[in-house]
């Protein structure tokens, strides 16, 4: 079934983000390093998340998986909201804030796709039950 274009761009907006985001994890930049040494996590957290994010950018990508993709994409950007709220701050190292603005246009656009495909989670559900 095709669906429609805004649908289309509420998967590519997050996926974007997540996928653009792996470089800066994977290769250990200075911001990243920084932000997840700061909340003591670093090594571990920096990979961790970024292999969530890896996953979640490609389930939200795929019609059939929007939903679990975009519940992990919700997850890893709730905390990273509340990272920035609770410890980092909103601007880390003079970025004007343009990592929070992305994590929560990310778990906007997430939980949005969320409601859209709730249908996804009640199918899972009748499974789970039997």
């Amino acid at each position: 079934m095709r669906q429609p274009a805004y649908i289309w761009i509420l998967r590519i907006i997050p996926a974007a983000i997540l996928l653009q985001t792996l470089f800066f994890k994977f290769s250990a930049s200075p911001e990243s390093v920084y932000i997840f040494s700061t909340m003591g996590l670093e090594p571990g957290g920096r990979i961790g998340s970024g292999v969530a994010e890896l996953i979640a950018a490609v389930l939200i990508l795929i019609p059939r998986t929007t939903f679990y993709g975009a519940g992990i994409a919700a997850g890893v950007m709730l905390g990273a909201v509340l990272s920035h709220l609770l410890v980092l701050g909103i601007a880390v190292k003079d970025d004007g804030g343009l990592l929070f603005g992305l994590a929560l246009a990310t778990l906007v656009c997430a939980a949005i796709l969320m409601w859209i495909e709730r249908r996804q989670f009640a199918v899972l559900l009748r499974k789970i039950s039997g």
